[in-house]
């Protein structure tokens, strides 16, 4: 029997990874599936695994208050290895860019286990940006032995590095799958997310007004850069005074949480909201206008519920979004930002260009492709047109 230890440390993560779990078990006569956490993000971690039903097998608690890149990753190697050494695993999964998936896949290696990475092949082609991120999806990159691409470009980018075409795999992403699951499932019965969404959500006014979703906690916009994003909000709401309410639900690192309460706390149509569980989140953009982030995942969900957004990055390892019009990369300057609001909450018809663009990053289908073919199987790639995209 195959047996295939998924590990993985923080939320993105464990929602990418979720609908591999749960697609693994239902070969559970094929495939022997074990899940081990690092708990990178403890909390937020924890809240996605209940969502999802997953208990860990194993859970190396990584987390500690301020820790280093480095530290994260000693301690993921430290910790992982004997494990490896005891499950004797034939594949190790891992997915994205984190500072886990990295380690992860240093430690299989050591330990001479094959590595999938789901999400391969992103780039930047600059190691700064966005950092650690960009060097520890190619270190899984030049490790892993098979490689799930969510597009045809990551594929593009794998081939250019030398990895052989036959160990790349286009699937499309699975946080498609996931937000399927939850869009259509749990979001689909309001008897069922009613008592489940975070308080703070149940208590926004309703009316006619647009809401925008913001999020912005990456490492490269601490400082100077997420001061002029506050700045940018705040002429926002002052701009539109009612008729726009903003929803920033603010990431607990001081480096994001102080300058965030510090500037835009207290001000009228500007919502702080603690961090939000992934229904919560899902639930919130289904609610929303537009959306602004310097999140990965979200450039792939929102356009999944037909929200344009606006990128708050100078570059992105996303492009196949901002070709296919359903994301614009605006940066961190205010007034860059404010404009390019503005022309979305004015114009309708360029609005409706991004609304309805296709989301070229899934069909909801990339679980069962990445499981088949770990079982050997024919797997037909996905291909962008094909996904599904939910009204407004």
């Amino acid at each position: 029997m195959l047996k295939v230890l998924s590990v993985f440390g923080t939320r993105p993560e464990a929602i990418k990874m979720a609908p591999v779990v749960m697609e693994l078990r239902k070969h559970a006569d094929r495939v022997k599936s074990v899940v081990c956490v690092t708990a990178q993000h403890r909390e937020m971690l924890d809240q996605v695994l209940d969502l999802f039903r997953i208990e860990p097998e194993y859970d190396l608690g990584v987390m500690e208050d301020n820790q280093s890149p480095t530290q994260v990753a000693a301690a993921v190697l430290a910790r992982l290895e004997p494990i490896l050494r005891r499950e004797r695993p034939d594949w190790v999964l891992v997915q994205g860019d984190t500072t886990t998936v990295a380690a992860a896949s240093l430690a299989a290696f050591y330990t001479r286990v094959k590595v999938g990475h789901v999400e391969a092949g992103l780039r930047t082609h600059d190691k700064w940006q966005p950092f650690p991120e960009e060097v520890n999806r190619r270190v899984a990159g030049v490790v892993a032995d098979l490689h799930f691409a969510p597009t045809a470009r990551a594929r593009e980018n794998l081939l250019r590095e030398g990895v052989p075409r036959g160990r790349i795999l286009v699937t499309g992403n699975p946080v498609i799958d996931a937000l399927h699951w939850v869009a259509d499932g749990l979001l689909g019965d309001r008897r069922v997310w009613e008592g489940r969404v975070h308080p703070s959500l149940r208590a926004l006014p309703s009316g006619d007004g647009k809401m925008i979703l913001v999020t912005a906690h990456r490492r490269e916009n601490f400082g100077r850069p997420l001061e002029n994003i506050c700045r940018a909000l705040r002429a926002i709401a002052e701009r539109y005074d009612g008729s726009v309410r903003i929803v920033y639900p603010v990431h607990l690192n001081p480096n994001v949480w102080e300058p965030v309460h510090g500037l835009l706390g207290g001000i009228p149509h500007i919502t702080l909201t603690p961090p939000l569980d992934y229904l919560s989140l899902v639930h919130l953009m289904k609610r929303s206008y537009l959306v602004l982030t310097d999140s990965g995942g979200i450039q792939e969900e929102a356009p999944g519920l037909g929200k344009p957004v606006l990128v708050l990055r100078e570059v992105t390892e996303r492009p196949e979004a901002v070709e296919a019009g359903t994301v614009r990369l605006v940066g961190t300057d205010a007034a860059r930002i404010t404009e390019a609001v503005q022309l979305l909450l004015e114009d309708p018809t360029e609005y409706e260009r991004m609304a309805r663009a296709i989301n070229p990053y899934g069909d909801g289908l990339a679980a069962q492709r990445i499981v088949a073919r770990l079982l050997g199987e024919e797997v037909d790639e996905f291909r962008p047109g094909d996904g599904r995209v939910h009204p407004n």
